[in-house]
């Protein structure tokens, strides 16, 4: 029978005794739940269960019920291959309250979804299994780009160590081989004896100096029963050691002709596989660049205005509220708001957007960002973890950390990858000493260790997760942030995109372009009434009609907004009523006398908007917002892409039929209220998947609701919380962007992946003395380790090319 497990989580939704019972009744329902019990005052679940806990939640949320959540992010020490990321989830998803469990081998990092659970009870459980473990800490964590820095420094030392070594070793061993009189020299000068005993020191030197790291890390999971990479490796190192030394000292032990030493093949194995794991780190080293880049674009201090004059001031200790000053070519330090001064600011490493923007007073700045020539004073907005930057480096970094579900894969695989390998170099043994020509013996132990050290599941551990680290990183370089790191696997399946509009497709700062006029109504007097009536909506519509009206505005009385439909309100004596078309025929008002000109708007893309006075038509208002100008080439873009687009707006049927025509959009869905976008969504989703493209608080259900949400950064915070995917400059052509960098790191990533398993699959059995078979060579370990070595370096140097991904391409 499995252990118990005991989880406490919160719930959102439970009012009443009929919501616990509900729930309790939910729980009670799931396979493996032994106890339940809902708290109603607390708003919290108690649960037993053995087995996952992912089904529990899934069962409450099912029951109409929320699950309040938290991410725990630990830095693991040790983990060095695919196995080791497998058995660290496992022993992090055996804990109590844990409902997700994902490790980066990349980054030595473990995140953990945890409802209820004791976080500490990780940690332990995780280093129960020979790694180090330790929650991560901001203040007391070393930064990753000083961890690979660390690592390279160690691995150097070890490696020159190693070389210094090994190389007599090797002379000694193999000078033979290369000039044949060295052999005899030798046994002339010191003896072969001699020679053997030198070979000896100097390799248990290797073994135990530079070749301790796969002791160390390896012998104890090995004694667990749960064998890594280290311990295939400090295995065969060991065995070849082992049976030499014996040959050395004790030869008559060994059969007549099975007496060669391989002391050479334990040390030259050791600085081969350093000299690998030295190029990954120092390659892994670069795939954390875009952040490294990121971080560097903090200030250290700010120029804060006070009472008392000027004072510089660490970026750290700044408050909402400080007035900052700003020279030419300096950095913002902070998010603000232009408070004096005018300059052109470059936002391109935030955006991507090239061109620098210009600010004012009023005007937003984000931390960051370079000022041109002029000089600024801006009032600090947002501080610290709040601001725009240290959201991206928080997004990103989320994102670099993601499990994608190609994952699965590598997980089943692994899971019995290295048993397999252990198994396999037994059975080679086994063959060789039954089957083998004399000295079999010696055959034996050469394929058996050539088998444990050229199985390579480091290739397989580091084959996704670089991947998404430099993808990631390289997207967040072009103005594009995965938030969900699924996202990027996806976006690269997608076969529709369907636009939002105003704000997406367009500028979303409309134009009041003309006024219609009923009989008996004057412009100037009709225009300021209906402009006091949108003046008490924030709608780029209304705000276009503002600016298009004479000053000073009327006031209004019984203002009311009608949600999809339009506003109320009475002016001056006057009921007036302003909207779209349906708002005139849910009143019953005719709209007859101006449909003519209402779809002569509509046909140049100019939205029709009605105003009626006192239940009467008074005029139809064009406005028109201008397309953005990279619209087109993106919907073109995509379409060379075999991607279909679509177009869902809340306009006329003729304005949104103008726009797409100008853009060649495939498909349009118009006259659509906010509640129905997400059906709209839907009934587009049978022609295959779909990303959504959105700016605004009423694409938050329909980015949600969407296979992939891709949320315009320059649009509001709740639909950027709302989307997978966010674009930072509010361009939509950083779609075709971060379509580009999905497709360019899933190829990649299955590039990894092949080369990972083909390896495998090639080589095992030829260590294993396959070609031999057929009158070919026995695999030497040394070029086993080598080939090994060479593999982990091969993905990692593969994942890098994604750093050359340029804007609209795919590499």
């Amino acid at each position: 029978m499995s252990a118990q497990n005991s989880a406490r989580f919160h719930l959102d939704g439970l009012h009443c005794a009929s919501c616990v019972r509900r729930a309790e009744t939910a729980l009670g329902g799931v396979p493996g739940v032994s106890g339940a019990h809902v708290n109603l005052a607390s708003a919290t679940a108690d649960v037993t269960y053995d087995g996952p806990l992912a089904p529990v939640l899934d069962a409450v949320r099912a029951a109409g019920f929320g699950v309040d959540t938290t991410e725990v992010l630990y830095d693991v020490e040790g983990a060095t291959c695919a196995s080791c990321v497998s058995r660290i989830e496992k022993a992090a998803l055996g804990q109590a309250g844990v409902m997700g469990a994902a490790m980066n081998l990349a980054s030595g990092q473990l995140r953990v979804q945890l409802a209820g659970g004791d976080a500490a009870s990780i940690a332990d459980a995780v280093n129960a299994t020979g790694y180090k473990a330790r929650l991560h800490s901001a203040e007391t964590a070393v930064p990753l780009e000083d961890r690979q820095q660390a690592e390279a420094r160690a691995l150097r030392l070890d490696l020159t160590v190693a070389a210094v070594l090994t190389l007599p070793v090797f002379l000694l061993a193999m000078g033979g081989h290369f000039i044949p009189a060295f052999h005899a020299w030798i046994g002339a000068a010191i003896g072969h004896a001699t020679a053997n005993i030198i070979q000896f020191v100097l390799t248990t030197l290797v073994l135990a100096w530079p070749g301790r790291r796969f002791f160390r890390h390896g012998v104890p999971l090995l004694l667990k029963g749960a064998p890594d990479m280290n311990a295939l490796v400090a295995m065969g190192t060991f065995a070849a050691w082992s049976y030499s030394t014996v040959a050395t000292f004790a030869p008559t032990v060994l059969p007549e002709g099975s007496r060669g030493v391989y002391f050479e093949a334990a040390a030259v194995i050791v600085t081969l596989i350093l000299l690998g794991r030295l190029l990954e780190a120092r390659a892994k080293g670069r795939t954390g660049a875009a952040i490294k880049a990121l971080m560097g674009l903090r200030p250290d201090s700010a120029r804060v205005v006070t009472d008392a004059g000027e004072v510089d001031r660490p970026v750290a200790e700044l408050q909402v509220g400080d007035l900052i000053r700003l020279r030419p070519g300096e950095r913002i330090a902070t998010d603000g708001e232009v408070a004096g001064g005018e300059s052109y600011v470059d936002e391109s490493m935030i955006t991507g957007e090239p061109v620098p923007v210009l600010k004012h007073l009023g005007s937003p700045v984000t931390g960051g960002t370079i000022n041109g020539q002029g000089t600024l004073t801006y009032r600090a907005t947002h501080v610290g973890a709040d601001t725009v930057l240290a959201r991206i480096i928080d997004m990103v970094q989320q994102a670099q950390g993601a499990k994608l579900p190609i994952q699965g894969l590598v997980d089943k695989i692994t899971a019995w990858f290295v048993p397999a390998v252990l198994a396999t170099a037994v059975l080679t043994v086994a063959l060789w000493l039954v089957f083998g020509p004399d000295p079999a013996l010696s055959f034996a132990l050469v394929a058996g260790v050539s088998v444990l050290i050229i199985a390579c599941p480091c290739a397989m551990g580091l084959a996704t997760p670089t991947s998404i680290m430099v993808g990631t990183g390289r997207a967040a370089e072009l103005g594009v942030l995965f938030r969900r790191g699924d996202a990027l696997q996806s976006l690269q399946e997608v076969a529709v995109v369907a636009f939002d509009k105003t704000g997406t497709l367009t500028i979303g700062h409309p134009e009041l372009t003309s006024v219609a006029l009923a009989k008996g109504f004057d412009r100037a007097a009709l225009l300021r009434q209906v402009a006091a009536v949108e003046a008490l909506s924030e709608h780029p519509i209304a705000q276009a009609i503002v600016a298009g009206a004479e000053a000073p505005l009327p006031p209004v009385e019984d203002f009311q907004s009608i949600t999809g439909f339009g506003l109320k309100g009475t002016v001056e004596g006057a009921a007036l009523m302003v909207g779209a078309e349906r708002l005139m025929l849910r009143e019953g008002i005719a709209t007859a006398e101006l449909d003519a000109a209402a779809v002569a708007l509509a046909q140049t893309g100019a939205t029709p908007v009605y105003a009626a006075v006192n239940g009467q038509l008074a005029a139809v208002i064009g406005v028109s917002d201008r397309v953005k100008p990279s619209a087109k080439a993106a919907v073109a873009a995509l379409h060379a892409q075999g991607v279909k687009t679509a177009m869902i707006t809340g306009d006329t049927q003729a304005t949104a039929n103008a726009i797409a025509a100008e853009l060649g959009i495939d498909h349009v869905e118009a006259g659509v209220l906010p509640e129905g976008k997400v059906a709209a969504i839907e009934a587009l989703m049978k022609h295959g998947r779909l990303a959504y493209v959105g700016d605004g608080i009423n694409d938050a259900p329909a980015l949600a609701r969407a296979d992939v949400g891709i949320a315009i950064g320059t649009g509001t915070d709740v639909a950027i919380e709302a989307g997978d995917v966010v674009l930072m400059s509010g361009d939509v052509a950083g779609v075709v962007n971060a379509l580009g960098i999905s497709q360019a790191t899933m190829r990649n990533i299955r590039q990894n992946l092949f080369w990972a398993f083909g390896y495998n699959v090639l080589l095992i059995p030829v260590a294993a003395g396959a070609l031999y078979v057929f009158g070919g060579p026995l695999l030497s370990p040394m070029l086993a380790a080598g080939a090994m070595a060479f593999s982990s370096v091969f993905v990692v140097s593969n994942a890098l090319r994604l750093r050359r991904v340029t804007p609209g391409a795919v590499a």
